[in-house]
């Protein structure tokens, strides 16, 4: 067990300064300041000189050479001298070694201290590259489309067959629990409310209308962008640190056909019908706790819930279920190719994949439903 580290600092007769340090000197447990002994130094009457006493000192890593640099160095610049002799040797030569050449005076960074009205400004002008980046990276992707609608893309076709599977079999466990416990949700707060004026039967419309307009296409996103959009992020950063997209640019292929456009292919095709599943699969659950709270048959509320609905509600959910796909896609993608050169450059690419796709697919919600009440759809 570590015991306590402890410095005292005392003046004798003689005027010389002496600092017994004792315990265990180590990073992972809290040493003493040494303040008391920088005060001494900076004081009217300086000592005579510093003697290091260390008979009671126990284990040491470098949190004993961190404080002892410290005290030589204000030692130095008031003209004392210091006596080290009683150190370990091991203290001692790491002592030397610290200061055997001067710091460089403009070694250091100085800390820059920017206004408000200076950080907001260039907050925006990052935000507005982005913004460039990210509308560039469509407009390539387009183009790369056109090239396969084409036939003039080069890609592979197990390429995207795999994409397709990853974005569309492989996400069904999550969007089948996610949907059916927001259509629940949405049941037991529509029966709670609705209730108490005797219109319960209307849960029926409220879960269907609600599902299949907008929360299945907007959940299902946020699902694909946190799982998806994050892979596609993390495998293209993966590539790029390892040199795989600048190999396939020396050899004459096209990186946005051979790996961008499988992914947002597949993610394209896949989320409209991931949102038709979980359209359902919340249906069933705003069923279920129906049928458990009120009063109605399953003959009935399936009437309800199919007089509720049309097609309307139900194209104008897959149309932002394909334009929530085409976002997430594309945000996972453009962070990919535009991640670093490092390990550390694949986390941040995967981190700003996720958050710019759920802020893509907030902004396009908002915009679409507006749209939509506009257009009285």
């Amino acid at each position: 067990m570590a015991q306590p580290a402890h410095l005292a600092a005392s003046r004798n007769a003689d005027g010389i300064l002496e600092i017994r340090l004792s315990g265990d000197w180590l990073l992972a447990t809290p040493v003493p300041p040494v303040e008391s002994v920088l005060a001494e130094l900076r004081g009217a009457g300086p000592p005579a000189r510093i003697e290091i006493e260390a008979a009671g000192l126990g284990r040491w890593d470098t949190a004993l050479p961190t404080a002892l640099v410290a005290i030589e160095r204000a030692a130095a610049a008031a003209g004392v001298p210091v006596s080290d002799r009683k150190l370990p040797p091991g203290a001692q030569r790491l002592l030397r070694l610290a200061l055997a050449v001067e710091e460089r005076v403009d070694a250091r960074r100085a800390p820059v201290q920017r206004s408000l009205v200076e950080q907001v400004g260039q907050a925006s002008l990052r935000v507005w590259a982005e913004v460039i980046d990210l509308v560039s990276f469509i407009g390539v992707c387009a183009q790369s489309l056109f090239r396969m609608v084409r036939g003039r893309a080069t890609y592979q076709r197990s390429d995207l067959l795999l994409a397709i599977q990853e974005a569309g079999a492989e996400s069904l466990p999550i969007v089948s629990l996610i949907s059916f416990l927001i259509g629940m949700i949405f049941a037991f707060v529509g029966v709670r409310q609705l209730e108490q004026f005797g219109a319960g039967i209307y849960v029926a419309d409220l879960v269907a209308v609600a599902m299949v307009r907008e929360m299945a296409p907007i959940m299902t996103a946020i699902i694909m962008a946190g799982r998806t959009g994050a892979a596609y992020a993390a495998g293209l950063g993966t590539m790029k640190v390892n040199e795989e997209i600048d190999a396939l640019s020396s050899m004459g292929v096209n990186p946005i056909d051979f790996l961008v456009l499988p992914r947002l292919v597949a993610l394209i095709l896949m989320l409209p019908l991931l949102t038709l599943y979980g359209s359902l699969l919340g249906v069933l659950g705003g069923t279920t706790v129906s049928l458990i709270m009120l009063d109605v048959s399953f003959v009935q509320y399936v009437a309800q819930t199919a007089d509720s609905m049309g097609l309307s509600s139900l194209l104008g959910g897959l149309f932002k279920a394909f334009v929530y796909g085409s976002l997430v896609a594309v945000a996972g993608c453009q962070q990919g190719m535009a991640c670093g050169d490092s390990a550390m450059a694949v986390g941040q690419a995967t981190t700003r994949a996720v958050v710019m796709g759920i802020v893509l697919i907030i902004v396009s919600a908002a915009l679409l439903t507006v749209i939509y009440i506009t257009l009285d759809i």
